[in-house]
């Protein structure tokens, strides 16, 4: 099994680049483990991982 950690903007690029200029840097910059790699990940994986990621940078920043 290929494991493979990237960039949340790694996955925007190469999946849903419209979605870029809304992202905030932080949630660019936060990493992503994927199970699979970068090459098995679909575009309806890409939207989940997003979300979720925006969603977890929003309750941390709650936190603080």
């Amino acid at each position: 099994m290929l494991v493979e950690t990237v960039k949340l903007s790694a996955i925007v690029m190469r999946l849903t680049p419209e979605l870029y200029p809304s992202l905030k840097r932080t949630e660019l910059d936060c990493d992503i483990v994927l199970r699979n790699g970068l090459e098995g990940l679909h575009p309806e994986d890409a939207m989940e991982i997003i979300q979720y990621s925006i969603s977890k940078q929003q309750k941390d920043a709650l936190l603080h």
